[in-house]
């Protein structure tokens, strides 16, 4: 009978991972987007907790880009548009 070892994220039960970082990776991403879901709810009127929660779980899956945007420019986030700045 073999073992097998299986990995889940503590704010997401039915997701389960065989690799221990993959499953903190995860649990660490929906951690962001909790706090971007109450900071989106706070701040920006007229915009309802699924398009929060929606926008908050996009942009922190998307991390990376949006952090080189506000440190380098704006053009980084055309990755996430499907802009190609090679046909220019």
């Amino acid at each position: 009978m073999a073992v097998e070892v299986l990995y889940r994220s503590t704010r997401d039960l039915e997701k389960v991972f065989l690799d221990r970082k993959l499953a903190d990776a995860h649990d660490q991403m929906l951690e962001l987007a909790e706090i971007l879901t109450s900071v989106l709810i706070k701040n920006v009127p007229g915009l309802d907790e699924k398009q929060a929660e929606d926008a908050s779980i996009f942009m922190a899956k998307n991390r990376a880009i949006f952090a080189s945007a506000f440190k380098s420019g704006a053009n980084a986030l055309d990755q996430l548009t499907g802009k190609d700045d090679s046909a220019n």
